[in-house]
C-alpha cells in the first residue's frame, strides 16, 4: 500500500489513500481482548498509574462523549481501590466561555454539581471545577466593551481569552502547588489524521506508561487512556457501562442526535487545539465557522429548542462573511468599524485600503441592545428552564459601562438606557463618579455645538473626559501626553482625510527607504502610518 510522509520528519507515515472518515472506521480498540476485559485493562492502569506516585491528576471534561467516557473510566477504578490508597485528589476542570451553546452548558453545570455530590457520598476524591474567564477577557466584555471584532482567522482573539487562559491557570497553580500533574484527557487518534500525527508524535517523548509531555504546560504530564478508540467504541462503552455518578448517558446520545456528526469541544490547553469552532458542541456566538450546525439541527429536530432562534440570528449577525466573490471574505463589516485602530493609528494595506479597527461606538451599542432583546425574549417565551438565562452577566455590563465611560470617554453613559429600553426593567448598576458623566443636557449642547462633525464632537468629549478623570488627582504627570495623543487621534477633517493622509505618508516612507538604499543609509520606521494585518 502506498504511503505519504509529511514534510515534519517526526510525524507518522499514514496510508496515501486514507481519508479522515475512514481513519474513524479503524478497527475497534475492542477486537483483541473484548469489550469486558479491555475495560478491565483499562481500570488497572489506571489503578496502577493513581497509585505510583502522589501527583495530582487533572481531568479535562466537556461534558461531550470523549471526556464523559475518560472521566467513567478514572471514577470507576478509583472506586475499585480501598479507601487508604484513594489518597490523592482528582481534579475535573470543565472550562465554561459564559457564551457555550445552552443546552450543553445546562448539562455541563448540571453533571457538576451531580457529581460533586456523588463523589462526596462515595468517599471519592474527585473535585470538580468549573473554570470561567476573568471578566475583563469575557467575549462581551471585549466585542461589546473594547470593540473587537467578531473572530476570524486572521484575528482568532477568542480562544486565548476564553478557553486556555483559565485552563492553563488551573492547572498552573496545581503545579506550582505539587510540583507536577497529570492531565487525563480524552484525545483520540481516530478523531483526525492530524491528531494521529501530533499525538504520534507526544509518543516519542514518553517518560513511562502513557504519559507524555506536555510542551504549553511545563511540569504536567498528559495521558490518553481513550487514544486508540473509535467513535463507536466510546458510544458502546458510554451505552453499555452506567454512568458512575448518576447521569444518563442515553440523554447524552440525543443531545448529539439532534445536532450534526462532528467530534466535541476539547479542553483546550494550546493553540494547537482545535477551538470549540472547529467541534461539534461549540460557543453559540462562533464565527470561525461559516454555519453554526449544532445549533441549526437542534433548531430544526425538536420544536421545543426553537427559543433558540434569537441566538441563531445575533449569531448570524455577527456573521462578518461576504457573498461577493470579489470582496474580502473577511472585512465585510467595515462599515461597523472605526477607520483608526486602538491606538488612533491610521493603517492601510500595500494598495492603500485601511484597515479597519473597533467597533464604532453606535455598532457597540446596538450590539447590546441585540444581545439584550434576545435575552429578554428567551426569558418571556421560553420554557421553564430557561426563564432566567444569563447571556450577559451583571459583571460583565458594569465591566462593558467602565471601559465605555472611563477607557473610551464615552461621557453619555447610555448603558443604563440601553438596558432599560431593551429589558423593560430598571438598570441596578452602581452609581458613577460625577467626574465620569456630564448629564444629557450638557451632552446635547456639546453635539449641537459641534454640529455634524463627529471627529470633532470625539475630540471635544475626550478632553472634557480626560481633564475631569484627573480634576481630583493630586500627580497630573503625562496629562498633557494624553491631550496630545487625543488630538492626533482626532484631528482628522474626516475619515477621507485620514485615509489620504495615511497613503501620503506611506509613499513618503516608501520613497525615503528608496533613497536610503540607494544611499546605503537606514530609516526608523513610522509606528503610527504602515502596513498592518487584521488587528485593532
Amino acid at each position: 500500500m502506498s504511503t505519504k510522509r509529511s514534510k515534519n520528519a517526526d510525524q507518522p507515515v499514514l496510508p496515501l489513500d486514507m481519508t479522515e472518515p475512514e481513519l474513524k472506521r479503524r478497527v475497534s480498540a475492542f477486537d483483541a481482548l473484548g469489550f469486558q476485559a479491555t475495560v478491565e485493562a483499562l481500570h488497572d492502569e489506571i489503578r496502577e498509574l493513581y497509585t505510583a506516585d502522589d501527583v495530582p491528576w487533572i481531568i479535562g471534561y466537556s461534558g461531550g462523549k470523549d471526556s464523559t467516557a475518560v472521566l467513567q473510566l478514572v471514577w470507576s477504578a478509583i472506586e475499585g481501590l480501598p479507601e487508604e490508597e484513594r489518597r490523592k485528589t482528582v481534579h475535573v476542570i470543565s472550562t465554561d466561555t459564559l457564551v457555550e451553546n445552552p443546552v450543553v452548558a445546562s448539562w455541563v453545570s448540571q453533571s457538576l454539581e451531580v457529581m460533586k455530590g456523588m463523589a462526596k457520598n462515595q468517599n471519592l476524591p474527585i473535585r470538580p471545577h468549573r473554570l470561567t474567564p476573568e471578566i475583563s477577557n469575557t467575549f462581551w466584555v471585549n466585542l461589546i466593551g473594547r470593540g473587537y471584532p467578531a473572530p476570524r482567522h486572521k484575528f482568532r482573539w477568542c480562544t486565548e481569552r476564553l478557553k486556555i487562559r483559565p485552563s492553563n491557570t488551573f492547572i498552573n497553580g496545581i503545579v506550582k502547588t505539587s510540583g507536577e500533574a497529570i492531565l487525563v484527557l480524552g484525545t483520540r487518534k481516530a478523531e483526525s489524521v492530524r491528531r494521529a500525527a501530533n499525538m504520534k508524535k507526544h509518543e516519542k517523548g514518553r517518560l513511562r506508561d502513557r504519559l507524555s509531555p506536555n510542551s504549553s504546560l511545563p511540569g504536567s504530564l498528559v495521558y490518553t487512556p481513550v487514544e486508540d478508540w473509535t467513535n463507536d467504541d466510546v458510544w458502546m462503552f458510554l451505552m453499555q457501562v452506567k454512568n458512575p455518578w448518576g447521569y444518563n448517558n442515553r440523554d447524552l446520545l440525543g443531545m448529539y442526535a439532534g445536532a450534526s456528526a462532528d467530534g466535541e469541544c476539547p479542553l483546550v490547553v494550546d493553540s494547537s487545539t482545535p477551538s470549540c469552532g472547529d467541534s461539534r458542541f461549540g460557543c453559540w456566538v462562533c464565527t470561525l465557522v461559516e454555519q453554526d450546525k449544532s445549533m441549526t439541527a437542534m433548531i430544526q429536530n425538536d420544536e421545543e429548542k426553537e427559543w433558540m432562534m434569537p441566538l441563531l440570528d445575533l449569531r448570524n449577525s455577527l456573521d462578518f462573511r461576504s457573498s461577493d466573490p470579489n470582496g474580502d471574505p473577511e472585512n465585510t463589516d467595515r462599515h461597523l468599524r472605526d477607520f483608526r485602530r486602538m491606538t488612533g493609528a491610521v493603517n492601510v494595506m500595500a494598495g492603500g485600503r485601511p484597515i479597519p479597527g473597533p467597533y464604532t461606538q453606535q455598532s457597540r451599542e446596538e450590539w447590546l441592545r441585540k444581545l439584550l432583546s434576545a435575552q429578554t425574549h428567551i426569558r418571556k417565551h421560553g420554557p421553564p428552564d430557561v426563564r432566567k438565562i444569563e447571556l450577559i452577566t451583571p459583571e460583565e455590563l458594569r465591566e462593558i459601562r467602565r471601559i465605555w465611560i472611563v477607557d473610551k470617554h464615552e461621557m453619555e453613559d447610555l448603558l443604563p438606557k440601553i438596558f432599560e429600553e431593551a429589558t423593560g426593567e430598571p438598570y441596578e448598576g452602581e452609581a458613577l463618579d460625577d467626574d465620569l458623566v456630564l448629564g444629557a443636557s450638557e451632552m446635547q449642547e456639546l453635539k449641537a455645538i459641534c454640529g455634524d462633525d463627529r471627529l470633532h464632537y470625539e475630540l471635544a468629549r475626550e478632553l472634557l473626559s480626560k481633564t475631569r478623570q484627573q480634576r481630583n488627582t493630586a500627580k497630573r504627570a503625562g496629562l498633557f501626553d494624553q491631550l496630545e495623543k487625543t488630538f492626533s487621534k482626532h484631528f482628522y477633517d474626516n475619515e477621507e482625510d485620514a485615509i489620504g493622509r495615511a497613503n501620503r505618508l506611506v509613499d513618503e516612507k516608501r520613497r525615503l527607504k528608496d533613497n536610503a538604499a540607494y544611499s546605503g543609509l537606514r530609516v526608523a520606521e513610522d509606528d503610527e502610518t504602515t502596513y498592518g494585518e487584521e488587528k485593532i
